[in-house]
């Protein structure tokens, strides 16, 4: 009699185990989120996109402030040169009244004290960018800050502009004179996908899954900016002179 040796399986195929199961599961999920995350990135776009519609009649609405060029400045021979640098760096603030004051508390009384502003700053990733609109020449006038974080050791690099003297503020009154398109259906889209990640707790795990760790926050190496020592203790006239006969 002829015997069959081969032993039967019940099963062809290897069972998994929980382990494996909840990092499959753990795996669809964070999947599931990037895709709810590059929906809500494409669906901001689309908003951002949309057209401006002229209004019928323009009216004001509170104060705006900026930079200028001062007076001898605009006379200088270097005017076009500062016009182009401020249109990179200038600041706009906004204010219900003209003197732009902000409420304050001081020894238990209320004050009121002029708001500050400055020119842009650009942070260490921006000044680092391929995006970065400044010329080698522009470069020269900025100068690197460390600001200290607060409770912590380490420093915010910044690249500020050397001389903001020889621009001042103007007021001008806040002209609305377009209004942004309103899709419903698309903020309504957008809504319902930021409910899910704020109710569920998920906009960090969303930064690191697609950001990762920031790395604008750096400790402060000490080395100083390219050019910087080449003019030292130079007016900015000669630097701006000495940068167009070697057109750095």
């Amino acid at each position: 009699m002829h015997t069959n040796n081969r032993q039967p399986y019940a099963l062809s195929y290897r069972l998994r185990s929980a382990r494996s199961k909840k990092r499959s599961q753990k795996e669809d999920f964070e999947k599931q989120l990037i895709r709810i995350h590059e929906q809500r990135v494409k669906l901001r776009a689309d908003k951002i996109n949309l057209p401006w519609i002229p209004l019928a009649e323009p009216y004001q609405k509170g104060w705006k402030r900026y930079f200028v060029l001062r007076e001898d400045v605009k006379r200088s021979n270097n005017a076009v040169f500062y016009e182009s640098l401020l249109e990179k760096i200038n600041t706009i603030q906004y204010s219900k009244g003209k003197a732009f004051k902000r409420k304050k508390w001081r020894k238990g009384r209320k004050i009121y004290e002029v708001k500050k502003q400055n020119l842009h700053e650009f942070s260490q990733w921006e000044w680092d960018s391929p995006k970065l609109k400044l010329t080698e020449t522009e470069k020269i006038l900025f100068d690197r800050k460390a600001t200290p974080c607060p409770n912590s050791e380490f420093y915010a690099l910044t690249y500020a502009y050397m001389e903001p003297w020889r621009f001042v503020l103007q007021i001008r009154p806040h002209m609305i004179t377009h209004m942004k398109m309103i899709d419903e259906d698309l903020e309504r889209e957008i809504q319902l996908l930021e409910n899910y990640i704020e109710k569920n707790y998920l906009g960090h795990k969303v930064f690191r899954m697609t950001r990762g760790r920031s790395q604008n926050w750096r400790k402060h190496d000490g080395t100083k900016p390219k050019y910087r020592h080449l003019f030292k203790n130079k007016s900015l006239d000669s630097i701006l002179d000495e940068c167009e006969k070697e057109k750095i």
